[in-house]
């Protein structure tokens, strides 16, 4: 499945089908990360719940401590 994330087109695989999916499959931290969708943003507990499709946009944050 082609899907545009963070403005790369990238090739995922097909059994990706839900947002959750997307999220292990980018290794990303359970907190501290936030996925929008074809411009609205995901809640984390809608994430299994949110289906894939092809050509969907993706932007995707990883929040970043310092000090």
């Amino acid at each position: 499945m082609k899907l545009r994330i963070n403005g790369e087109s990238r090739e995922a695989p097909d059994h990706l089908a839900t947002v959750a999916d997307l999220a292990n499959w980018l290794d990303l931290p359970p907190f501290g990360s936030a996925i929008e969708l074809n411009g609205e943003v995901i809640r984390r507990a809608e994430h299994a719940a949110t289906p894939l499709k092809e050509d969907d946009h993706l932007e995707v944050v990883r929040l970043v401590g310092g000090g």
